[in-house]
């Protein structure tokens, strides 16, 4: 998909110097076995309990570092979803930990109701290091551990051996009708004996839109026949559209708004762990006419559409990173492989026929406005050779391309997605947004940070929708949402890049604290636009140029001096005054 990324040998150079510093923030101290043993000798018999900070991973095998907190309060919009962590941690053996959750009430008696409120332990994944990057790697050249990342929210009851740490992820969902007030609850822990752990939300007059109508343009690959794999059905079965629906839906709640869609068989070169296999069937009939069934693609975007991901269909690939296009040759009775270059006449001709067909049937189903050919990054010659051919086929075909920025094809890509280096010109960016052209960014293996690995601090992912908003641009593009390694439960590493770069979520599918942070970011990111425009309305130039303020303060750079938590703690407070 990606790995657009390896091409940036400049992004390499850009970061090379700042590497260092991110990889200090990364490593934890080697302790060695009497150090930890001294330190959980210190601990107090008995399960202890804190409410924590969601921004910190916390080791399994150290009693956490922390000031005790008996008591979680936050403030909280209408519609948006805030979160906590609990810890629970002990120095002896504690059996059958059970939690339960009750309605959050006011003192007027308004109810958040308990089903809003989530919780689930949090599971150890193995992790890496960013060392260098992009490239092929071995587990065995790189520090690796464990860290907390996955969410389970199915298991109702678990023991924590001696001498552990167990994590507990807990968020609150206000509804959009709730009534402004302060509502308190207790979360209850049930071990030896039972432990209340009291918190409260301040609910604001403040509304955030569903998801649906996010400004914030989230865009998280998908892979359909990972899902496949790891629930062990048959790839396009029944079976494999009910596994695939919650996936769907759960990404459709964090706002994406575009379907991952490919027309040919392995569009990125089969860098993944699975197969990525096209859907729509290609066959070169004995006359030499050409057929293209497109039963499966019809199917497959009207089930994702069902789901909640509706604006855009983007198509991969006219330009794959490798040019090996697959179809049936009903003479030769075989898989046959298309290798003519880009902007060879052989290649005109190839596309031209299907993208005349493909016009045809998009726009018989009502998708051909909302549908766009995709393209990473490739040499200049080869993306004007497709813009050309595209616009020659039908005036109206719409472009996305994640790269590099060039001014001379700006003009032709209506979703343009720049690499995190880059940034659009300001007159260039109000051009785009005055003509409804999108302008995202996004970050792959190249970047120590901000990023989402399995190892990379949990505030990365609420800083991404800050910088998006800061640089006036309209969302993030990261692959990918489920490209899973061959044991994701267990082994987020990959052979080719940092650990957890292949996947946001688990399969169950399962929730992730980076999930969660980018999601947290989007929400995020609709406050300051919402805000911003209720201050211009209002004449409140105090309160907008304190916002403006904060907003100038993010720059990639520096991150290599401080961390995404200690800026968001700086500024998220003027979100909720």
């Amino acid at each position: 998909m990606k790995h657009l990324c390896i091409v940036f040998l400049s992004l390499i150079n850009f970061y090379a110097s700042a590497q260092n510093a991110s990889l200090d923030l990364q490593k934890k101290p080697v302790l060695n076995s009497q150090v930890i043993a001294e330190q959980w000798g210190k601990v107090p018999d008995g399960l202890n309990t804190s409410y924590a900070s969601s921004n910190v991973r916390f080791s399994k095998d150290l009693p956490p570092s922390v000031d005790k907190q008996s008591n979680w309060e936050t403030k909280a919009w209408k519609g948006e979803k805030v979160h906590t962590q609990l810890l629970l941690w002990t120095s002896k053996s504690v059996d059958n930990i059970s939690m339960e959750v009750e309605d959050l009430k006011d003192n007027q008696g308004h109810v958040i109701g308990k089903e809003n409120i989530t919780s689930g332990f949090l599971k150890f994944v193995m992790t890496d290091e960013f060392a260098d990057g992009c490239g092929h790697r071995k587990p065995q050249d790189f520090d690796s551990s464990m860290v907390a990342d996955i969410i389970d929210t199915r298991k109702t009851a678990l023991s924590i051996a001696k001498n552990n740490t167990q994590p507990v992820w807990l968020s609150v969902t206000v509804p959009a009708n709730t009534l402004p007030g302060n509502y308190k609850g207790t979360f209850k822990i049930k071990a030896d004996r039972e432990y209340k752990m009291p918190f409260s939300i301040v609910v604001l007059d403040k509304m955030l839109p569903p998801a649906s109508k996010w400004a914030y343009d989230l865009d998280l690959w998908q892979h359909p026949a990972a899902i496949a794999r790891v629930h062990n059905v048959t790839l396009w079965s029944p079976e494999h559209f009910d596994a695939m629906e919650k996936y769907y839906k759960m990404l459709a709640g964090a706002g994406q708004k575009t379907i991952t869609a490919s027309i040919v068989n392995e569009p990125w070169g089969h860098q993944t762990y699975d197969d990525y296999p096209s859907l729509i069937k290609w066959t070169k009939k004995k006359d030499g006419r050409w057929t293209y069934d497109y039963s499966l693609f019809d199917k497959y975007v009207q089930f994702v559409m069902q789901c909640g991901i509706t604006e855009r269909i983007n198509c991969y690939s006219m330009v794959p990173w490798k040019i090996a296009f697959t179809y049936f040759d009903e003479n030769l009775q075989k898989e046959v492989v298309f290798e003519e270059a880009i902007g060879t006449p052989a290649y005109n001709a190839f596309w031209k026929t299907m993208l005349v067909d493909f016009t045809r049937h998009l726009k018989q189903k009502g998708w051909f406005d909302k549908t766009y050919i995709a393209m990473d990054e490739r040499p200049m010659k080869a993306m004007q050779a497709v813009i050309k051919l595209l616009k020659e086929t039908d005036k109206d075909w719409k472009i996305a391309l994640a790269g590099d920025y060039h001014p001379e094809i700006e003009n032709d890509i209506d979703t343009y997605c720049i690499a995190s280096k880059f940034q659009f010109p300001a007159a260039t960016l109000q051009k785009r947004q005055q003509a409804g052209k999108l302008s995202t960014w996004y970050t792959c293996c190249v970047e120590p940070y901000p990023n989402a690995f399995t190892f990379s601090p949990p505030a990365e992912g609420i800083w991404i929708g800050w910088y998006t908003a800061s640089k006036n641009m309209n969302g993030y593009l990261r692959w990918a949402y489920n490209s899973w390694t061959k044991n994701p439960m267990e082994d987020s590493r990959f052979i080719t890049w940092p650990a957890g770069d292949t996947y946001m979520v688990y399969p169950g599918p399962f929730s992730s604290i980076r999930f969660e942070k980018i999601v947290e970011g989007a929400q995020d990111f609709e406050k300051i636009k919402q805000l911003k425009e209720f201050y211009l309305k209002n004449n409140q130039t105090v309160e907008l140029n304190a916002l403006n303020k904060a907003l100038a303060m993010f720059n990639i750079a520096d991150l290599a001096d401080i961390t995404a938590e200690e800026m968001l703690n700086k500024v998220k407070p003027l979100l909720n005054n």
